[in-house]
C-alpha cells in the first residue's frame, strides 16, 4: 500500500498501543442488564500534545475546549471515551483522581502535588442497551479502566469488539464495538487508531454485504449473494423487533510519535474523520455525535526533506487507521439479544471469519 507516495506497513499489533508509551485499559459496567463500559487510552509520562475534532450534530464531551490551540493547556495525560451518554462522562473523574495521586497534570501550585490533570472525555449512547437504563459508567469505571491501561505491558494488544466503551455498541443495528489498527510509515513514524464504532449510520454496503471500510484496504471478500440476501433480511427484522434506535456517536483517538505542533495535531483530528465516513454511512448526523482526538508523543521529527508536506503522509494514513479500526470493530463484536434489543453480529449474519484473534 501506499500513502501519498510514502510505503507503511502496519504495526506489530496492528493498534494504537504500536505507538511506544500509548496504553489502552477497557472496563464494563457490572450488572446480569447492564451494556455499557469505559475505555481510556493513557499518554505516556510527560503527557501529549493533544487535540480534538468534533463533526457530530450530537456530541456529548468534557474538557475537550482546552484543547484548542489557543488555550493554555500544552499536553494531557489520558483521554476517556465512555458509554452512557452524558452520564458515562463521569468516568472521567475515576481518571483524574487517578492521575492526580500520581502527581500527573497541570501543575498550579509550588508543591509537585499541586496539579490539575485535564482528560478530556466524549461519550457514546448506548442507554438501556442491556435492559437497564441506570446501567452507565461512573467515577469506578474509569478508575478501573485507567489501571487497566496502566498495569498492562508496552505494546499490548488491545482488545477488540464488545469491550470497554463499545460494550453497547451498535452501527446501523449491527452489534458495534472497539476497534483498532496502525500503520508505520517509510521514515519510522507510527500511527494509530482506536475506535468505539456505535453509529446511526450503516458500515455495511447493501448493494453487498462488504463493510465500507474495506474498500480500498487490500483484497475485498464478497459474500455469495445468496448469504447476503439472508443476512440482509435477517438484519431488517431485527430492526423491526424494535429496542432503542441505532442512536449515536463514532469516537476515535489517533496517536502518533511525531513531533507535532498543536496545530498540526488539530489538522489530524479533522483529516481522520474521512476515515468515519469512509467506514460509515451516512456520518455527523444531527443524531451522531462523531468526536476524533489526537495524541502526539513527540518522539520522532517530521521528516525536513519535505518540509511542511511531511505531514501529508501522517494525515493519509490517520484516515486510513480509522477506517480499519471500525471495519475490525464491526468484524469483531459480539451479537446481543435481550431486554434492551436484538443486535446481530456481523461475522454471524454474513458468515465470516474475524479478521484476527481478539484479545480478553
Amino acid at each position: 500500500m501506499t500513502t501519498h507516495g510514502d510505503q507503511h506497513r502496519s504495526g506489530s499489533a496492528d493498534g494504537l498501543t504500536d505507538v511506544p508509551g500509548l496504553r489502552v485499559g477497557h472496563a464494563r459496567v457490572p450488572g446480569e442488564r447492564a451494556l455499557s463500559g469505559t475505555t481510556v487510552v493513557l499518554a505516556p509520562e510527560g503527557g501529549a500534545v493533544a487535540a480534538v475534532d468534533v463533526r457530530g450534530g450530537g456530541p456529548g464531551t468534557r474538557e475537550t475546549d482546552a484543547l484548542d490551540p489557543r488555550n493554555v493547556v500544552q499536553r494531557i495525560d489520558a483521554v476517556v471515551l465512555t458509554g452512557g451518554s452524558a452520564y458515562g462522562l463521569e468516568s472521567a473523574a475515576g481518571v483524574m483522581a487517578w492521575l492526580e495521586e500520581r502527581g500527573r497534570g497541570v501543575r498550579v501550585g509550588p508543591d509537585p502535588s499541586q496539579v490539575v490533570p485535564v482528560v478530556p472525555a466524549a461519550c457514546v449512547f448506548d442507554l438501556g442497551r442491556g435492559g437497564d437504563w441506570r446501567a452507565r459508567p461512573d467515577a469506578a469505571t474509569g478508575r478501573a479502566a485507567v489501571e487497566a491501561a496502566a498495569a498492562g505491558p508496552p505494546g499490548a494488544p488491545v482488545a477488540t469488539g464488545s469491550v470497554g466503551a463499545g460494550a453497547g455498541a451498535v452501527v446501523g443495528g449491527l452489534k458495534g464495538g472497539v476497534g483498532t489498527a496502525s500503520v508505520v510509515l517509510s521514515s519510522g513514524i507510527t500511527v494509530g487508531a482506536l475506535v468505539v464504532a456505535n453509529a446511526v449510520g450503516s458500515a455495511v454496503d447493501p448493494s453487498t454485504g462488504v463493510l465500507w471500510g474495506a474498500y480500498g484496504d487490500g483484497p475485498v471478500t464478497v459474500p455469495d449473494p445468496a448469504v447476503h440476501a439472508v443476512a440482509a433480511r435477517r438484519l431488517a427484522d431485527a430492526l423491526e423487533r424494535g429496542g432503542p434506535p441505532p442512536l449515536n456517536t463514532t469516537l476515535a483517538v489517533v496517536g502518533t510519535d511525531a513531533a507535532l505542533t498543536r496545530a498540526q495535531a488539530h489538522k489530524l483530528a479533522g483529516t481522520a474523520h474521512d476515515g468515519i465516513a469512509r467506514a460509515v454511512r451516512p456520518v455527523h448526523l444531527l443524531n451522531d455525535g462523531d468526536t476524533v482526538f489526537t495524541l502526539a508523543t513527540g518522539a520522532r521529527p517530521l521528516p525536513k526533506a519535505s518540509g511542511p508536506l511531511a505531514l501529508n503522509a501522517v494525515l493519509a494514513a490517520a484516515a486510513e487507521t480509522v477506517a480499519r479500526a471500525i471495519t475490525r470493530a464491526v468484524r469483531d463484536a459480539e451479537p446481543v439479544s435481550g431486554p434492551g434489543g436484538d443486535f446481530p453480529a456481523y461475522r454471524e449474519l454474513w458468515r465470516l471469519p474475524r479478521t484476527r484473534t481478539r484479545e480478553t
